[in-house]
């Protein structure tokens, strides 16, 4: 079978940064785009022994999805959770109203006792207004830290309830691994644009929290 050669200089295509090659919406040329599934970085913020970290803004309807990188959370007090909730624009009371489900796989370093996989009803929610726990149990030794994924789903729509779901790894305070998932809704129709991570306990001793819009 021969093999066809195309020009790059023969495109009418303008080379731009973070941009993808794909075929035009008639499907009889090329252009240069944002590819589905994406990911935009918005905003970066690092703990510094912090009360809280709090994204205020870019959360609107320019996105249908919201991904948020926790890295290398270290709390500053052994054995709390780390938790998340969100409010509107106009409010900081960060008191929405949440439904949710959380299970969990344990495994200890000494291959012993808590090796499981189990529902946690403990962490879950049924109508509550608290902040919703994220990474649980988490431990302060020096090589202790915290890392996961949270995906929030159209904050901005005014017709439905906003998804959200989530998955952690945590190594605790008592030397182990758990690796949590969460999955829920906030159970309002207005319009939510304010997120809010805090641990329930002590500060945010380090770490970073990224915001992406997803496209």
């Amino acid at each position: 079978m021969a093999l066809s050669k195309v020009d790059y200089n023969s495109l009418n295509v303008t080379a731009a940064a973070s941009k993808a090659l794909k075929w035009n919406s008639s499907a009889n040329g090329f252009e240069t785009g944002d590819v589905g599934g994406s990911l935009v970085l918005l905003e970066t913020q690092t703990a510094d022994d912090s009360a809280t970290l709090t994204f205020t803004s870019n959360i609107d309807s320019t996105y249908d999805e919201y991904l948020f990188k926790c890295i290398n959370i270290h709390p500053a007090t052994d054995n709390t959770n780390f938790s998340f909730q969100m409010d509107t624009s106009s409010n900081d009371s960060y008191a929405q109203t949440i439904t949710s489900t959380f299970f969990n796989n344990s495994h200890g370093e000494n291959d012993g006792a808590g090796t499981s996989v189990a529902y946690e009803s403990s962490q879950d929610q049924a109508q509550g207004t608290a902040f919703q726990r994220f990474f649980v149990d988490v431990g302060n030794d020096n090589d202790q830290n915290n890392c996961g994924y949270l995906h929030i789903f159209n904050p901005s729509s005014t017709t439905f309830v906003k998804h959200f779901y989530g998955t952690t790894v945590v190594m605790n305070h008592g030397d182990g691994q758990y690796s949590s998932h969460i999955a829920g809704y906030f159970n309002t129709t207005t319009a939510l644009a304010r997120v809010r991570f805090k641990m329930e306990s002590g500060n945010i001793g380090a770490g970073v929290v990224k915001m992406y819009g997803v496209v």
